[in-house]
C-alpha cells in the first residue's frame, strides 16, 4: 500500500489514524506492518465498509467526507478502512550504521546477496555504481547499467532492506554497512 507524503506526515504528527482504499482484495492485513519513510507502521485493522462518516474522513486527513469520496471515486473495488499507527523507527536505519560486523554477519549478508544474484548478478555492480555516484537519481543510475528505472529501484530497495543503501532526497548513497560490504566483496 502506497501512502503519499501528506498522509505520511499526518500519521507522523498523529493527525491521521485511518486510510481508505478501494481494492479488489486488500494489499495489507491486520497485524501486519508497512515500512515507510517515516518508520514502521502497524496495520491494526482492515475492514470492508459501505459508508464513511464525517469523523472517519477527518481521521483520514480530509476536511469533508465528500472530498475523501471524490478522491476514491477514480478507483474500482470494495471500500476498505485501514486503521494504522507508527510502530517504531525504520529497522533498516540501525542496520545501515553497522560497520563492525563479525564473520557470521558478513557471511549472512554475502549469502543473501548470492540469493539476490541467483538469476543474474547485479548486487555488486549496483553497490559500486551507487558508491561512485552518490545522490544520483535512479533513472540516471539505471541508464548507466542499461536498465529500466523501475526494476532498478526495486533492486535498490532489496539492498536497502539489508541496510546496505540509504535513500536521499534525490538518489541514493551507500550506508556505512554497505561501504564495508563493498570493500569486502569488490576485487581491488
Amino acid at each position: 500500500m502506497l501512502l503519499n507524503r501528506r498522509t505520511l506526515d499526518g500519521i507522523a504528527a498523529g493527525r491521521i489514524t485511518l486510510v481508505f482504499r478501494r481494492w479488489r482484495r486488500p494489499s495489507v492485513r491486520a497485524g501486519g506492518t508497512l515500512l515507510t519513510s517515516i518508520g514502521l507502521l502497524a496495520i491494526e485493522d482492515v475492514e470492508p465498509v459501505e459508508e464513511i462518516g464525517e469523523d472517519e474522513a477527518r481521521a483520514a486527513g480530509h476536511d469533508t467526507r465528500e472530498r475523501l469520496l471524490a478522491e476514491l471515486s477514480s478507483r474500482e473495488g470494495q471500500l476498505y478502512r485501514i486503521c494504522l499507527r507508527i510502530a517504531g523507527p525504520d529497522p533498516r536505519i540501525a542496520l545501515q550504521a553497522e560497520t563492525e560486523l563479525g564473520e557470521p554477519e558478513m557471511h549472512d549478508i554475502e549469502a543473501r546477496l548470492m540469493l539476490l544474484d541467483a538469476r543474474r548478478a547485479w548486487t555488486l555492480a549496483t553497490l559500486a555504481l551507487i558508491e561512485a555516484h552518490p545522490a544520483r537519481r535512479a533513472p540516471e543510475l539505471a541508464a548507466l547499467l542499461g536498465r529500466e528505472a523501475l526494476p532498478f529501484k526495486q533492486d535498490v530497495r532489496k539492498l536497502k532492506a539489508l541496510g546496505l543503501t540509504e535513500s536521499l532526497a534525490s538518489g541514493y548513497r551507500l550506508s556505512p554497512r554497505g561501504a564495508a560490504m563493498l570493500r569486502r566483496l569488490a576485487p581491488r
